[in-house]
């Protein structure tokens, strides 16, 4: 059994190649190599060991593939400046507004056109047992170019008045002051009775009514009357003794006197002043209004005399007065 063949149909004089000793040097150094490069085991124990030692640095951005990063684009939001969303609010807020006020307009434009308009002047509260007597909407009844100017002559009116009631307090200190200035403080409660429901029936629903309507006899009324009152300015500014008004010779006088109502008649007498300035050059704006109009002094007396003839209560007194004459 020891000399068996393994091959007995084999050469004996035949030579292996494969035996021969440069094939097998190769062949044994290929298979240490792989041995030595066991990827298995280098992930398991998180080392590398090279088939070769390193001859030098490694270029990293040579090894590496090339990955393209995503561009990111930077967010750019200028300063001071509103988010969308809230500019988004605004501008709803302000388009119902202004839906709001175009359908308010609308109805009360129905309103006169159909004769129910309600009063809105005095605003009073609704449990006050006075209710307003009259209608006043600038933006309806008035047109745009003049919209300004009446607005300046109501808040005129509005600064006379406060300055009024202001002057009867100036003469209750001037008369706790001096005794014998009772008749002024009477004539300062006169002047608001007085000028309070004139001023407003005589010249400024005058002026209110020819912007509203282009009417000649309102203009012509209101010159007349807001000249006079003018004047009127004039004299409280002054503040002549006895007349009630704490003007700049009466409070001087005063002030010579006793400091403390003296400084508060000063006040006044400027507020005259300026209402009186003030009414000087709204007289000239309402003038110059007045002239760019068709307003026309025949065209007043026209109005006036239809206004007289299609009253219902001339009419009835002019009947009564035949009937009594016949």
């Amino acid at each position: 059994m020891a000399d068996f063949d393994p091959n007995p149909f084999a050469d004996p004089a035949a030579v292996n190649p494969f035996q021969d000793p440069s094939v097998t040097e190769v062949t044994n150094a290929s298979q240490r190599g792989m041995m030595e490069k066991n990827p298995f085991s280098d992930q398991k124990q998180g080392t590398t060991i090279p088939a070769t030692p390193a001859a030098g640095p490694v270029d990293i951005a040579k090894t590496q593939p090339a990955v393209m990063q995503p561009t990111e684009e930077p967010s750019y939001t200028p300063q001071g400046t509103v988010p969308v969303p809230e500019q988004l609010r605004q501008q709803q807020q302000e388009l119902e507004r202004k839906a709001a006020e175009l359908d308010r307009r609308e109805q009360d434009l129905q309103e006169m056109n159909s004769g129910t308009t309600k009063n809105n002047w005095p605003p009073l509260p609704s449990f006050c047992p006075v209710q307003p007597c009259f209608y006043q909407d600038f933006a309806v009844e008035i047109p745009l170019d003049f919209q300004r100017t009446v607005k300046m002559l109501y808040y005129l009116w509005i600064f006379h008045m406060v300055t009024l009631l202001l002057n009867v307090l100036g003469t209750l200190a001037w008369f706790i002051s001096d005794s014998a200035r009772g008749i002024d403080f009477g004539m300062s409660i006169l002047w608001v009775v007085l000028f309070a429901p004139c001023s407003f029936f005589c010249w400024y629903r005058p002026i209110y009514k020819a912007f509203r309507s282009d009417s000649s006899f309102n203009f012509f009324l209101f010159f007349f009357v807001f000249a006079a009152q003018f004047v009127v300015h004039i004299i409280q500014a002054l503040g002549i003794e006895n007349w009630g008004n704490c003007g700049w010779i009466s409070a001087i006088t005063e002030l010579r006197r006793d400091i403390a109502p003296g400084a508060i008649m000063i006040i006044i007498a400027i507020l005259f002043t300026i209402s009186a300035a003030f009414s000087l050059i709204m007289l000239k704006r309402v003038h110059s209004l007045y002239r760019h109009t068709e307003a026309s002094f025949q065209k007043a007396q026209q109005e006036f005399t239809q206004g007289v003839f299609s009253n219902r209560n001339v009419q009835n007194a002019a009947v009564s007065g035949v009937r009594r004459a016949v």
